[in-house]
């Protein structure tokens, strides 16, 4: 863990959302980059999706979800962790997403309604 990083640096509860499928597929080898490699163009400075899963100690597919956009939301220690792995500010990929008020139920509400 950083230095600079504090464990309370969001409220609780608050959620990370990726800005974009784009802007992260940005730091990662794309099939694109392949073809243009396999074409004589040098490779970019990127990540394999699997490299970036080993580094950030998530499952290969989480990071394939939130590429192909099928995940947006996450916890702020695992955005925060992709970041520092990619080495930029965590803004650039995530904004911070507070609960909505449906899903912040007590437990004695959920047993009420049941």
């Amino acid at each position: 863990m950083s230095p600079w990083r504090t464990k309370a640096r969001w409220p609780k509860g608050t959620y990370m959302r990726l800005v974009s499928k784009e802007a992260l597929r940005a730091f990662l080898i794309t099939q694109k980059d392949i073809d243009a490699h396999r074409a004589g163009a040098p490779i970019p400075h990127k990540m394999t999706q699997r490299g970036l899963a080993d580094r950030v100690g998530v499952h290969p597919s989480f990071i394939n979800h939130l590429t192909s956009g099928r995940r947006r939301c996450l916890e702020p220690e695992t955005a925060t962790r992709i970041a520092e792995v990619l080495n930029i500010p965590v803004e650039v990929l995530f904004e911070p997403v507070a609960p909505s008020a449906k899903r912040q139920t007590t437990r004695s509400q959920r047993l009420s309604v049941a």
